[in-house]
């Protein structure tokens, strides 16, 4: 609002119209004209009527209150004939700015998805700066902080589990299906496939989400072909959003974590629902968690996992490999956006504040799943062989060939290490 009763202050005479009102937060012109300045919230501009709306810094704005937000003003846009929505940001990790940006972008030829028009000012642009400027620039910043505020890009946090270059590649598609209560289909069932499912819970109070990912698992690259995400769920009725998606993809097999009420939507899957491809856990002394096919002595193999610091030690190491090296392919934009955020804390990984990780975190505990023998068997792919063959070729391609030096003169022979002339004249017999 500063800046706009600056630019007023600076119109000619002629152009001012009379003001009424000269408030903190609003502007009242004497022919009826009104400018108003209010914080990003769900009810900001609720029950107004509008001829243009302008947002500024909207990519810092928490994801979840600029959701809220759009659902609000959405009917104040579409309520003229002329009403004008003016997003202006610097960009700041994958958010709904990000999606809006992405989807505006028109290629050649082509029709964008929505109908905002992308305009782009690239440091460049402004006189006075050049290369010299940018090098001075980014010696006394940083490089991510100036591809950022000036490269225009949309880099995720820093220090981020997965490196922001592969972040920039991660390209998100619109879903097949979708439905009000979160679930999200990129690929429909395939006769033949075989495919995980892994389940985080929540108790569905509004926090925290409910949480799964199913994976195609026949072949790798693995690909996560449905996702679901819900946070006003009753823990009791979550089995009953699992069950069906665990039947139509040939009856998957089911991974659930169990740290918290998890051990109650497990019961409730397999006791209640009677579906018997629930993938069990048993604790074996060193070697920590051990997935087998419930068969533990006594009764101790557990339906799920338990989230250690060992099994997120294991599985934040194997879903960074598994995704850098494209040998897991996302493309849902709920797990590309947890991924931006999902950031080193101590020795561990988790979300930034005001953020989540409930879809993030059940990739970490597939990858801890894809290094256990009991996957190797039920899929017959060893992905850490796979990913450490791969390692090998990328050395091997890389690695500086060996050379010789001709001098031009014609060898005789050699002496080998133990002091014997050998000469060619011997060899040819």
């Amino acid at each position: 609002m500063g800046r706009l009763k600056l630019a007023y202050e600076y119109l000619p005479i002629w152009l001012q119209q009379g003001v009424v009102e000269w408030n903190k937060g609003s502007i009242v012109l004497e022919n009826g004209s009104k400018v108003l300045a209010a914080a990003t919230s769900s009810s900001a501009v609720r029950g107004g009527s509008y001829n243009c709306i302008m947002l500024d810094e909207f990519a810092y704005v928490p994801q979840n209150v600029a959701e809220e937000f759009f659902s609000s003003v959405y009917p104040t846009i579409t309520s003229g004939k002329e009403t004008k929505v003016i997003i202006v940001s610097t960009p700041k990790g994958l958010n709904m700015f990000y999606r809006i940006w992405v989807n505006a972008n028109k290629r050649a030829g082509e029709e964008g998805k929505n109908e905002y028009y992308p305009i782009e000012v690239h440091w460049s642009d402004v006189p006075g700066r050049d290369e010299e400027w940018k090098k001075q620039t980014i010696s006394n910043t940083s490089e991510e902080q100036f591809r950022t505020e000036f490269e225009t890009e949309f880099l995720g946090s820093v220090h981020t589990l997965i490196h922001p270059e592969k972040l920039k590649c991660m390209a998100y598609r619109t879903p097949e299906y979708f439905n009000a209560e979160g679930l999200r289909v990129y690929v429909r069932p395939e006769a033949g496939h075989k495919y995980v499912i892994v389940v985080d819970t929540s108790r569905g109070q509004g926090q925290d989400y409910h949480a799964f990912t199913v994976v195609d698992v026949t072949q790798i690259p693995y690909r996560v072909v449905a996702t679901f995400r819900n946070n006003q769920l009753a823990p009791m009725l979550y089995p009953n959003a699992i069950y069906p998606i665990a039947r139509q993809y040939n009856n998957a097999y089911v991974l659930v974590e169990i740290n918290d009420i998890g051990q109650q939507v497990a019961d409730i899957l397999h006791d209640d629902l009677e579906y018997d491809n629930i993938v069990y856990v048993q604790m074996q002394g060193r070697k920590g968690q051990v997935v087998n096919g419930g068969f533990g002595r006594g009764g101790s193999a557990m339906k799920g996992v338990k989230t250690s610091t060992a099994v997120k030690r294991i599985g934040c190491a194997i879903l960074k490999n598994l995704i850098e090296d494209t040998k897991l392919i996302v493309e849902d934009f709920g797990v590309v956006d947890e991924l931006c955020t999902f950031v080193s804390k101590g020795d561990s990984f988790e979300a930034e504040d005001n953020h989540h990780d409930d879809l993030v975190m059940t990739l970490v505990l597939f990858g801890w799943l894809t290094t256990q023998a009991y996957f190797k068997d039920i899929t017959g792919s060893d992905i850490r062989k796979d990913l450490y063959e791969d390692q090998m070729k990328n050395l091997e391609e890389e690695m500086t060939p060996f050379g010789f030096v001709d001098d031009g003169s014609d060898p005789t022979g050699f002496t080998d290490s133990s002091g014997t002339v050998w000469n060619w004249g011997d060899w040819q017999g």
